[in-house]
């Protein structure tokens, strides 16, 4: 009998330019060929990656309220900031 590993899956929130947007997709491509499965960021994830903008006051608040709900609801997750 052989057991299968699961695949890792990683999510993603974007917040801030398009620019942001961009480098999202570019992050996605580096997990997705790293042989990580994309989904939902309202779903359990090994890995949460936020990209925002601390531009604005904002944009921080929106930051700090995505990185605790995460961390709330699934506290042995990995969270990523990242962005300008």
């Amino acid at each position: 009998m052989t057991t299968q590993k699961l695949k890792k899956t990683v999510a993603f929130h974007t917040l801030g330019c398009k620019l942001n947007f961009a480098e999202t997709s570019s992050i996605s491509r580096i997990f997705k060929d790293h042989n990580y499965d994309i989904i939902d960021f309202n779903s359990e994830a090994d890995v949460y990656v936020i990209n925002s903008c601390s531009v604005t006051n904002n944009a921080d608040k929106k930051s700090r309220q995505a990185v605790n709900k995460i961390h709330n609801k699934y506290p042995n997750a990995y969270i990523v900031m990242t962005g300008c």
